[in-house]
C-alpha cells in the first residue's frame, strides 16, 4: 500500500495529538484570511495567565499589536526579536500609570516539568531541591487547511501553534518527491514560496520543519535544504 503524504499527515496529526497538541481544521478557526496569529488563543491566554494582575483588554491589544508590528521587510531581524520576546518576554507598561510595569511571558513555562527526560537516565548533580512544575496555562493546536493570503493564496501542510503564535510549520513529502529533477528541491521551494507569500508566517517563526520518510530534519528560515 503507497504511503502518501495524506497519510503522513494524519499520522502526525494522531501522534500530536497523543503528545497533548489538539487537531483543528483551518477552516473552523474564526480570523480574516491575511491573519496567521489566531488572536483569540493569545487573547484568552494573557487575560487568564494575568488576571490576578487584573490586565485589561487595551493592555493585550498593545501586546498583540506589538507582535503584529514586526516588519516583514527585515525577516532577520523581525524573528530574532520575535524569538526575544518569546524566550525572554517583555515589559509591559500599565494602562493605569500609578500601577507597576508587569513582566509578560508569551508562553507558560510552568509545565517544563513534563518534557523533561526519564530521570533514570540522567547524570544529576543536585546543589539545591528539584525545582516541581505544576500545569501550564498554554492553549497548543495543531492546525492544517489553514488557508492564508499574503501576495497570493497559500495553504501550508501544517502548523503549531502555542497561545494562538505560529510557531512551526510542518510541509509532508514522501521519499519519491524529494526531488524532481537533480535541481528542484520540493520541500524546500515549498517553504521558500511561503516565505515570500505569506508575510506574517515568516515573522513569528523560529524552524520550519520538513518530514520526510528518509530522512527528516529540520529546516530553518535562514538555511537552504542543500545545507543538510
Amino acid at each position: 500500500m503507497k504511503f502518501t503524504e495524506a497519510k503522513l499527515e494524519q499520522t502526525f496529526i494522531e501522534l500530536l495529538e497523543q503528545e497533548g497538541y489538539p487537531y483543528t481544521h483551518g477552516n473552523t478557526i474564526k480570523r480574516s484570511p491575511e491573519e496567521v496569529l489566531i488572536e483569540e488563543d493569545l487573547r484568552q491566554f494573557l487575560a487568564t495567565k494575568y488576571a490576578d494582575v487584573n490586565i485589561t483588554e487595551t493592555e493585550i491589544s498593545t501586546i498583540i499589536l506589538q507582535l503584529k508590528s514586526l516588519p516583514a521587510s527585515d525577516l532577520y531581524e523581525s524573528n530574532k526579536s520575535f524569538m526575544h520576546l518569546l524566550s525572554d518576554g517583555l515589559i509591559l507598561k500599565r494602562e493605569d500609570r500609578s500601577q507597576k510595569d508587569v513582566y509578560i511571558q508569551l508562553i507558560d513555562y510552568t509545565g517544563l516539568g513534563n518534557q523533561r527526560y526519564d530521570e533514570d537516565s540522567l547524570h544529576k548533580i543536585i546543589a539545591d531541591d528539584e525545582t516541581k512544575y505544576g500545569q501550564d496555562q498554554n492553549s497548543y493546536r495543531f492546525v492544517n487547511q489553514l488557508e492564508i493570503i499574503g501576495d497570493e493564496k497559500r495553504i501550508p501542510d501544517g502548523i503549531l501553534y502555542i497561545n494562538g503564535l505560529p510557531l512551526v510549520v510542518f510541509e509532508f513529502k514522501t521519499d519519491e518527491r524529494i526531488f524532481t529533477s537533480p535541481t528542484e528541491e520540493v520541500g524546500s521551494s515549498s517553504l521558500s514560496t511561503s516565505k515570500s507569500s505569506i508575510d506574517f508566517l515568516p515573522v513569528m517563526l523560529f524552524s520550519l520543519e520538513i518530514s520526510i520518510l528518509n530522512p527528516s530534519f529540520i529546516l530553518r528560515l535562514s538555511n537552504s535544504f542543500w545545507f543538510f
